[in-house]
């Protein structure tokens, strides 16, 4: 593949190549700024913003093995109207990679309330639904477990924004694909697939996490990741789908691609090797995929 080739249109805006940076892997992008080059990328997803802040849980919070890493961030976060701050600097920085913010919510109408508040930034290219998030008002069943939720999450959001709108589902779904048509049928133009997957991990009588429970991310999310992404292209062949889960090479992109990707993004590996996405964007250019 050439430069030029990477290029592509996906969500009517043109990404130089398809390499994103995942959600929580990169923070709001200044974390960044001085190891990696931004501008260089596709794009970054920004580390998940809720309405309020948010401290996240209790230590430890990742712990490795031998297929990737088990984590329990807690969606710690400095809340929207410290995030309406941290982004126009970043934004006026990158003149070519594109910045999807995510989005949480604990509510239905959360999710619409953060949009709505980030609707005056101007650069956004998208936002990333992060619908795994549990609802306190169902019990803490995650929206995306039930269609009739996700529905209405993402019509509120629809209402509050002209901006494209990407659902990111839990592999965990035992219907992701259905729950993915959903989503695009109540006005989601894409889809990430897929977010970690629930994982559990001890040390003798004691759990590794200090909340106990964590999400699954690394090597072992790639063969999960790419058959999400194979499935939900066989339902919505005309809705992009960003391929996300267990990237560390020029190789595992192409699976994503081959599986019906248009961009495909990395995050537990560039958290060990920053410079990492830059490599494997090289080898993209110079050797035919």
């Amino acid at each position: 593949m050439t430069a030029g080739s990477l290029a592509r249109d996906v969500f009517s805006t043109r990404f130089q190549n398809p390499i994103l940076l995942a959600a929580g892997t990169a923070g709001f992008g200044h974390e960044l700024a001085g190891v990696m080059d931004l501008d260089g990328l596709g794009g970054l997803v920004t580390k998940a913003v809720s309405l309020l802040p948010r401290e996240g849980n209790p230590a430890p919070r990742v712990a490795e093995f031998a297929g990737g890493m088990l984590n329990s961030v807690g969606l710690a976060n400095p809340g929207l109207q410290k995030v309406r701050q941290l982004l126009p600097p970043l934004l006026r920085r990158l003149s070519r990679a594109r910045i999807l913010v995510n989005v949480v919510g604990f509510t239905e109408r959360e999710y619409a309330e953060v949009i709505a508040g980030l609707e005056e930034v101007e650069g956004i290219t998208a936002y990333e639904l992060n619908l795994s998030c549990p609802n306190t008002s169902a019990g803490g069943v995650e929206f995306g477990a039930d269609p009739d939720s996700v529905r209405r999450v993402i019509q509120d959001c629809r209402r509050a924004t002209r901006r494209p709108l990407v659902a990111k589902l839990s592999p965990a779904l035992p219907d992701l694909a259905g729950i993915a048509v959903a989503a695009v049928s109540a006005g989601a133009d894409g889809i990430s697939a897929v977010n970690t997957m629930p994982g559990f991990l001890s040390a003798g009588d004691r759990p590794r996490l200090g909340n106990g429970n964590g999400g699954v991310s690394g090597p072992a999310l790639l063969p999960i990741g790419v058959q999400a992404v194979r499935r939900v292209r066989e339902r919505l062949p005309d809705t992009p789908v960003i391929g996300v889960g267990g990237v560390r090479s020029a190789e595992d992109v192409r699976q994503y691609l081959a599986a019906g990707a248009s961009l495909v993004a990395i995050g537990t590996a560039q958290l060990a090797d920053p410079r990492l996405p830059a490599r494997i964007i090289r080898e993209l250019e110079t050797r035919d995929g």
